[in-house]
């Protein structure tokens, strides 16, 4: 079945692109005509390259995996910050901080800082520190938050990149190149596609286009989950059924095995 159809994709203004003028050339292929000065992206070849992705995606998370939803421009940030949310997947909306793929472990330190200040918070030792040391670590765990909180729970590089706008989240594209991370992006008119692993060609502007391209990804990595769960539920049945016959084996042994005689008999 379709995840999504033409006319979902016309309705929510996917098709439409940037001004002529504002073009990125390698586009040209997913460009459908230029209708008063902006282009008109081809739906029959979002559809095709949304499937791809969606299928892609979902065997990625059906491995165990976690993919990083990157958007920090204004529309689409809470979009995306909802949907990775409703996944459990880690998720960046604020800034994009210059190695947070390529000095990952510093980043990890960073978060465990901000760990560490909500333990002092339960154990008492915040309350001993003066008014200036309070103010100070909450305006720091603030700013963590708010860079950080995202990827609280992320422990390892992720295994893969949805990106809203990768001329605008162009460091996130360079740092998944350079350590080989698939990347999963909407790209519009006016950007490089190129460079990513599966590009969906779409409006990457209007919220509407942005929520419907992030739903069906975000029910893609929902079925990656259900069938992951699935697999491990079938895999301890059949374990538990192994185990069983295995028993039942030994206890069959057992009891065709010739009894001892007892003294005296």
């Amino acid at each position: 079945m379709a995840r999504t159809t033409y006319q979902d994709l016309l309705d929510a203004g996917v098709h439409f692109g940037h001004l002529t003028r504002k073009w990125d050339p390698k586009m040209a292929k997913y460009i459908f005509m230029e209708r008063n000065g902006i282009h008109i992206i081809d739906l029959n070849k979002t559809l095709t390259k949304l499937e791809e992705a969606a299928s892609a995606i979902k065997q990625i998370v059906k491995s165990g995996r976690k993919v990083l939803f990157v958007a920090t421009k204004k529309q689409a940030k809470e979009i995306i910050a909802q949907q990775a949310k409703a996944v459990n997947m880690p998720f960046v909306t604020e800034r994009w901080l210059g190695g947070m793929l390529t000095n990952f472990t510093t980043v990890r330190k960073s978060i465990k800082k901000m760990s560490t200040i909500d333990k002092m918070q339960k154990d008492g030792t915040y309350d001993v520190l003066s008014k200036k040391e309070k103010l100070m670590i909450q305006r720091e765990r603030i700013k963590l938050e708010s860079l950080l909180g995202g990827i609280a729970d992320l422990n390892r590089l992720p295994a893969a990149l949805f990106i809203i706008d990768v001329k605008k989240e162009h460091i996130a594209v360079t740092e998944a190149i350079k350590l080989s991370i698939p990347t999963f992006a909407m790209v519009d008119t006016n950007s490089d596609p190129s460079n990513i692993d599966f590009p969906i060609p779409a409006n990457d502007d209007a919220s509407k286009s942005i929520s419907l391209i992030a739903g069906i990804i975000g029910q893609a990595i929902q079925e990656g989950l259900d069938e992951r769960k699935r697999d491990k539920e079938d895999e301890a049945e059949k374990e538990a059924a192994a185990a069983k016959a295995k028993v039942d084996t030994t206890e069959a042994s057992e009891a065709k095995r010739p009894r001892k005689a007892k003294d005296g008999e």
